[in-house]
């Protein structure tokens, strides 16, 4: 107890685990600012990291891709298989360092932090409350929904053939936690789906890898949207990273349009900008999913998609990654379905019959 008879919240705890000294110095600095934070080790490989695991069982991990002895994803993946715990990678924001990010991801890691492009690591102090608040995120995210949902259900075959009713627009909204679920909806659409228009937030590189992995894993074509893009059956279209994804009627066809502008709930692409022009374009045929992520970003779009006469479904917590954005949605009973996340991709296709 202290001294006004409340009781003292114990700190998150950090293990920093890096090669590089400056940037293991630089993390340690920028985390410790926080006061419900505190950095209780810092190791330079993985097998130092491995005992320190042992001897302070830290709640999160910082951990970098590219390291001696065992690289960071070999690492991750028998820290995943023998002691699950909440890791945010430090990754390279390049072509290169995005389809390994996304490695991660995939197996478990809960977020990341991206290093500036040939920068100094000094930089990142500039982006010390965005640091902390990932390594918050992640202590607080729920490690047993990476195990869940890895097949998601799929629509009759029957119920394939029929034509979904025209005019639908399917839109989704992600955050922490995000790549996996929309993975999971995406990898459950047959050929001839409604169009999907689909904001992450995710930076510019990384997106466009994102939708690559994800075209070659799904049955549908998802594409990272560009301005102009028809929307058409069969098709998915992901915001690019530092832009917003919007859509316009030209000559009575929907079309993609991506604009710069401020960053909304704090971010760009955001999923209120998406879910509002979707319902401004599609109205009550707009079919709504607002999936794992922290924060509210969607929660109001998806309210007023509800009020229009859309179809809303938010993911229920146990599956959540993170249940900020959907449990946000489903506070303003926004949501007419809250759905694990192997059932999204069906309940989307059924609102479309």
């Amino acid at each position: 107890m202290c001294a006004c008879g409340e009781l003292k919240l114990k700190a998150i705890r950090v293990l920093v685990v890096d090669d590089s000294e400056l940037i293991r110095q630089v993390l340690t600095e920028v985390i410790s600012q926080a006061p419900d934070l505190e950095v209780v080790g810092a190791a330079e490989d993985p097998l130092v990291a491995r005992e320190m695991i042992k001897q302070l069982n830290p709640d999160v991990l910082t951990l970098d891709v590219e390291m001696p002895k065992m690289d960071g994803i070999s690492f991750l993946r028998n820290l995943m298989r023998l002691r699950p715990m909440p890791v945010v990678m430090i990754s390279t924001l390049t072509e290169k360092g995005a389809p390994v990010t996304l490695d991660a991801l995939e197996i478990g890691a809960v977020d990341y932090i991206a290093k500036p492009q040939g920068g100094s690591w000094q930089n990142l102090k500039a982006y010390a409350a965005v640091i902390q608040q990932k390594v918050r995120d992640a202590a607080s995210a729920n490690m047993m929904a990476h195990d869940r949902a890895t097949k998601p259900e799929v629509m009759q075959p029957g119920a394939i053939r029929q034509c979904f009713k025209p005019g639908r627009v399917i839109c989704i909204g992600s955050s922490t936690g995000g790549t996996e679920a929309i993975k999971v909806v995406l990898k459950g659409m047959p050929q001839n789906c409604p169009p999907i228009v689909i904001a992450q937030h995710i930076p510019p590189v990384f997106s466009a890898t994102l939708a690559t992995r994800l075209n070659n894993l799904c049955g549908i074509t998802v594409r990272e949207a560009k301005s102009g893009m028809p929307l058409e059956s069969g098709n998915a279209y992901l915001a690019p990273g530092d832009f917003h994804l919007k859509l316009r009627n030209k000559g009575g066809q929907l079309v993609t349009l991506i604009t710069e502008g401020e960053r909304v709930n704090g971010h760009m692409p955001s999923v209120e900008v998406l879910f509002k022009s979707v319902l401004e374009h599609a109205g009550n045929k707009t079919v709504a999913a607002l999936l794992t992520g922290m924060g509210s970003d969607g929660a109001q779009g998806l309210k007023e998609i509800c009020e229009s006469g859309g179809c809303t479904i938010a993911q229920d917590q146990d599956s959540s990654v993170v249940w900020g954005m959907p449990g946000s949605a489903v506070k303003l009973n926004a949501a007419q379905q809250v759905l694990s996340i192997e059932k999204i991709g069906k309940g989307l296709l059924k609102a479309c019959l």
